[in-house]
């Protein structure tokens, strides 16, 4: 996958050129910016909302349905778009995203809160899948270097903006708010996609695979829901853990069949069948596991163990975008260079220096040691998941972006999934053990894993309690560092061993 070699399909086509592309990059920059700031301003806002309305343990459940929701209908948004045009499917996402959001700002207790943002992940699959391809549109392969750093520079800047507005609200006004501040941003998009963007979409009679879709989305379920509940409602080895797993790999099986006989498939099998399409989608979802780690716990674990108040723990997970946005410029110029798949290398091996950094820091340690270690995962983040963005862009027609520039983010999202399932696994496992193995002098003193982080906050179980549950906390964070350490060094090898380094296809 070497710009090289790169076809024609590369350059933009004249259909999806306006004349107006910087006003339609500042719309795309600014629905980026929604599904961008969001899990960051939720995260810094957790204790807050979980002191509020209850239920510590199915916290991640606001991850793992927004991520899941936007996940398994990235394939159907890109498909529509491929089909429709990217406009229609733009707008209505924004629209659906926006209504998630005012409702979550009502939410009066932990279910709804989680209905709610499963209703805006809906809206961010579309955000997820047309923005990225509408950037391919518009933009030449070269030309997406500069591109991208742009839409890198969202991320950065709210990854600094959401943890740092949802630390406010929740210190000096409501959670609610973390929700509210999504309608203006989204307005202004849509005003401006409306206004400028315009489409030239040939007229064609399509069949929408929705026998498919459904499956998709219910063995995409099935998967995010054994991995929450083994290890948390039941053990792993019970016949409950083992009975969803099982459904969900039937699931799965089904899917895969559907896809292949199916006229205009959601997920077609050329999507895989690619060696360069496969192994850069591959490395998406491990990039997409290993994120989880720090954007689920770490704002928390700077609240609970290095004692941070709310804005400052949101920025010490923003630090991961300075790396991340650095990173992801630079990989412009540098895949033009040694190519795609060498960049993602560089990358991986950046992302396994950060993991591994955290897994090595002392207990309670400095806060600039943890911001420097996210520094470093963010750049192995840019490093990865711009280069293969843009090298799945580059091999693909006009006619095909949409399916595979959503089939690219697909699998990176569904790695999050994954990811806010597996590390609230790890998570909770550890802590349940550390409480239960509590010693004598402390049995009966310490909270249910429920109410940890209210008691941590409250500071009320004395000085042995206290160090006890922090170090509890710590150790928790350290396990799900470790376990992200295999995916990071899975990912390498993923990228390395599948990916053709000069092969167009």
């Amino acid at each position: 996958m070497n710009q090289s070699q790169t076809p024609d399909s590369t350059e933009t086509d004249d259909r999806a050129v306006p004349a107006h592309r910087g006003w339609i990059l500042a719309a795309l920059m600014l629905t980026m910016t929604l599904a961008a700031m969001d899990i960051a301003i939720v995260a810094t806002a957790v204790p807050q909302i979980v002191g509020d309305l209850g239920g510590f343990n199915r916290f991640s459940w606001l991850f793992s349905i927004y991520l899941l929701a936007q996940t398994v209908t990235i394939p159907i948004y890109g498909k529509l778009a491929d089909m429709y045009g990217r406009k229609p499917v733009l707008i209505g996402g924004t629209l659906l995203f926006l209504a998630g959001s005012a409702l979550c700002a009502v939410a009066w207790a932990m279910t709804p809160l989680i209905i709610f943002r499963g209703l805006q992940g809906l809206g961010a699959g579309s955000i997820m899948a047309t923005v990225n391809t509408l950037a391919g549109d518009l933009y030449s392969v070269r030309e997406r270097a500069r591109v991208q750093g742009w839409l890198s520079s969202v991320w950065g800047v709210a990854a600094i903006l959401g943890p740092t507005l949802g630390g406010a609200f929740a210190e000096y006004a409501t959670w609610h708010w973390v929700f509210l501040i999504n309608l203006p941003i989204g307005a202004a998009a849509l005003v401006l996609i409306s206004r400028y963007l315009h489409e030239q979409v040939a007229e064609h009679r399509h069949a929408i695979d929705y026998p498919g879709a459904i499956l998709m989305m219910l063995a995409g379920s099935a998967v995010v829901f054994a991995l929450l509940q083994g290890g948390n409602s039941w053990a792993w080895s019970s016949w409950q853990s083992l009975s969803a797993f099982g459904a969900a790999a039937l699931l799965v099986a089904a899917t895969v069949w559907r896809e292949n006989v199916a006229a205009e498939p959601i997920m077609p099998g050329w999507v895989w069948r690619r060696r360069a399409l496969l192994g850069s989608n591959l490395g998406a979802v491990g990039m997409g596991l290993v994120m989880m780690a720090p954007n689920s716990y770490l704002p928390v674990f700077a609240q609970s163990v290095l004692g941070l108040e709310a804005i400052s723990a949101g920025l010490v997970l923003a630090s991961m975008s300075v790396g991340w946005v650095a990173a992801s410029s630079y990989s412009g110029g540098l895949y033009l260079r040694i190519g795609f798949r060498d960049t993602a290398l560089i990358g991986a091996l950046l992302m396994i220096a950060g993991v591994v950094g955290f897994t090595m820091l002392p207990s309670a340690p400095s806060v600039w040691l943890v911001i420097a270690d996210q520094i470093l995962i963010g750049a192995g983040f840019g490093m990865v998941s711009t280069p293969l963005m843009v090298g799945v862009q580059s091999i693909v027609p006009w006619h095909e972006r949409g399916v595979a520039t959503s089939a690219n983010m697909w699998s990176r999202y569904l790695g999050q999934s994954l990811g806010a399932a597996m590390v609230g696994a790890i998570f909770n496992t550890t802590m349940r053990s550390e409480l239960h193995n509590a010693p004598s002098g402390l049995a009966g003193k310490l909270p249910h894993v429920d109410d940890v982080i209210g008691v941590l906050q409250a500071n009320t179980l004395g000085a042995a309690g206290q160090n006890y549950l922090t170090s509890a906390f710590d150790l928790a964070t350290h396990h799900v560092y470790q376990g992200m350490m295999w995916i990071a060094v899975l990912t390498f090898l993923l990228v390395l061993f599948i990916v053709p380094r000069k092969s167009a296809a």
